[in-house]
């Protein structure tokens, strides 16, 4: 008999979990949709490299994504690997020099976004426009997966002077 009860009312347990799925809009799915990569992001006041390292990474992706018709997540998975990337260059029908292309805007449009939101000084954001036009496409690359070590390497080549950095960042 207990043996009964408890299969009786775990079945319960079971129709009133189903019932309350479908109350909660269950019987359908749509994923989340993503943002339009050419729409801009506002930038948040960022406190210190990493949270501008970030922002600027999110910013070249949006700007590289933007340019080749896809989303900003897309693009970063395809950029996580050499496999990734070449299977995202078969299906999109892109060219490592329509990627690079694409990539360099997207760190032009990282660096413009950065100094339009104050988190970069012009006196940095000019050179680095000036690096970023003929930056080779695996340097690129690197550079949007990890923004942090550029800046992280300003600040390291300053040395003891790294103080001075911090009158052109935030």
């Amino acid at each position: 008999m207990r043996g009964r009860t408890l299969v009786i009312g775990a079945i319960v347990a079971s129709l009133v979990l189903v019932g309350a799925y479908l109350a909660a809009g269950g019987s359908t799915y749509e994923p989340k949709h993503v943002q339009n990569p050419c729409n801009p992001r506002p930038w948040s006041n960022p406190q210190g490299l990493g949270e501008i390292a970030n922002q600027f990474t999110n910013s070249a992706l949006d700007g590289a994504a933007c340019r080749l018709g896809v989303s900003r997540e897309t693009l970063a998975r395809a950029l996580a690997t050499p496999e990734a990337r070449r299977r995202f260059a078969e299906k999109y029908g892109i060219d490592d020099e329509k990627l690079a292309q694409a990539i360099r805007a997207g760190l032009l449009r990282a660096v413009d976004d950065a100094e339009e939101a104050g988190a970069l000084s012009p006196f940095l954001a000019a050179p680095l426009r000036e690096s970023v036009q003929s930056i080779p496409l695996e340097q690129a690359i690197e550079l949007i997966q990890n923004a942090k070590s550029l800046l992280g390497n300003v600040e390291s080549f300053l040395g003891p002077a790294s103080g001075l950095l911090e009158h052109f960042l935030p």
